[in-house]
């Protein structure tokens, strides 16, 4: 089951990158191409139905399945990065992350007008990012299709602040 293969697989790292924090170590999964392409594969279908125009990933994990995702899918990808990543005219929009404060941007052009898009991570851990990434998608004129992470640390209870983005949020395995 992938589940366990997930629970298996991904490995905690204490203390990192600062004490009291476990980081959700998913390398190890990228070295399994079979992991990988099921990973895909289950995130697929649990978007059957959901109409998606455009796949975006939040830096820098997310760009590793979120392209994988959008290639499967047909559809276009757009990286959402840390402030100063980007070449061109870019729109930004700072947020408090677990241990700090940053910006992301994305292009100004990046989206169209109406677009429906998927946010992707690996991760959702207070939601922060993706609250930010989730406004940087409403501020281009499109909106936010759903979201889908690899881990969903719930015991921070994020998905209730993405609701009012969308209520499509899947992950594949819950902490």
């Amino acid at each position: 089951m992938l589940i366990d293969k997930l629970r298996s697989t991904i490995r905690d790292i204490p203390d990192f990158p600062q004490p009291g924090i476990v980081f959700k170590d998913i390398t190890p999964i990228l070295k399994d191409p079979e992991l990988c392409n099921a990973i895909v594969e289950e995130f697929a279908s649990q978007l059957d139905g959901i109409a998606i125009d455009v796949v975006a990933g939040i830096e820098s994990r997310g760009f590793l399945f979120g392209l994988m995702l959008a290639s499967r899918l047909g559809l276009p990808f757009v990286p959402i990065r840390k402030q100063g990543k980007l070449p061109y005219q870019t729109i930004a929009e700072g947020y408090k992350l677990e241990y700090g404060q940053a910006i992301i941007e994305v292009h100004a052009d990046a989206f169209e007008k109406g677009d429906k898009v998927l946010i992707h991570d690996d991760l959702l851990a207070t939601g922060g990012t993706v609250v930010a990434a989730s406004k940087l998608v409403e501020r281009t004129g499109a909106q936010v299709a759903g979201f889908s992470f690899l881990i969903s640390l719930d015991f921070l209870h994020a998905k209730s602040r993405l609701r009012r983005f969308s209520e499509d949020i899947i992950t594949l395995i819950n902490y």
